[in-house]
């Protein structure tokens, strides 16, 4: 990218875009946008109405954002004290209009949103955080700050994420959902405090996990949290009686690593 690349942008008379600011071709930004300084935009990307992208941020290829949404504004956090720190935004993602996206604390630390995700309006991604790739967060879903989404996941309306929490690869957040502690890939949780309701069969299939792998995800599974076994317990089990593939051992790892605890399931008593 450079900046004499803006003359192959279309951008609206009346959007105020700062002379260090690196806007790639076919760039169209639009009426009273705000694009700061140390702000690089990709090729092919939209920005509507009335946004305001600020900081040290990157935007990727093919991307649309929405009218009043706001990208690399200063976090939310007592511990910042305006060092350099990063925004990024990877490639064919979608903001809409209200979604915040802020910067991380902490000098050279980044927040970042993957490929091909959408945020729906009025979500939040909070400082030092990581969504991953495909991720989809339904209207006013809130990660607080370094909160990490792995690839596939769907986060429900107006779920609200607890600082640090981990959300696995291709889990689903039911809407309202309160989460205080990690969701183990592949399963469905909901509830205030949110408990794993099911396995996200669906979900699985549609990310074209092969057969045999979600039998052993399903096996995993139902000795987590049909067993009787403490977390522990559970992995040792899995680590000798689950065939090994590449969606078992992601599973393991994440349950190795969940430094919160982990979502239980809820029972009918609950």
């Amino acid at each position: 990218m450079n900046t004499d690349n803006k003359v192959t942008a279309n951008i609206h008379e009346t959007a105020v875009v700062a002379p260090g600011a690196k806007i790639a071709e076919n760039v169209e930004i639009g009426p009273y946008s705000v694009i700061g300084e140390n702000v690089e935009i990709g090729e092919g990307t939209k920005i509507g109405p009335h946004v305001v992208i600020h900081g040290w941020t990157q935007i990727g290829k093919d991307c649309r954002i929405f009218q009043g949404a706001s990208i690399g504004e200063e976090p939310q956090d007592l511990k910042f004290k305006g060092e350099k720190s990063y925004t990024i935004i990877g490639d064919r993602t979608t903001i809409r209009e209200g979604a915040t996206i802020h910067r991380a604390t902490g000098e050279g630390e980044e927040t970042r949103v993957g490929n091909d995700c959408l945020l729906m309006a009025l979500t939040h991604v909070a400082h030092n955080c990581v969504v991953g790739n495909h991720v989809i967060m339904s209207n006013l879903a809130s990660l607080a700050g370094h909160a990490i989404v792995e690839d596939r996941a769907v986060i429900g309306g107006m779920a609200g994420v607890h600082q640090f929490v981990k959300i696995g690869r291709n889990a689903m957040v039911g809407g309202m959902s309160k989460l205080t502690q990690d969701v183990v890939p592949y399963t469905i949780v909901d509830g205030q405090p949110a408990k794993v309701v099911g396995l996200n069969a669906v979900g699985i299939s549609r990310a074209g996990i092969k057969l045999d792998a979600r039998r052993n995800i399903k096996k995993a599974y139902k000795l987590l949290y049909r067993s009787g076994l403490s977390l522990q317990q559970a992995i040792a089990v899995i680590e000798q009686e689950v065939d090994s593939c590449e969606e078992v051992e992601h599973f393991l790892r994440f349950l190795r690593n969940a430094e919160r605890g982990i979502c239980r399931e809820r029972r009918e008593r609950d």
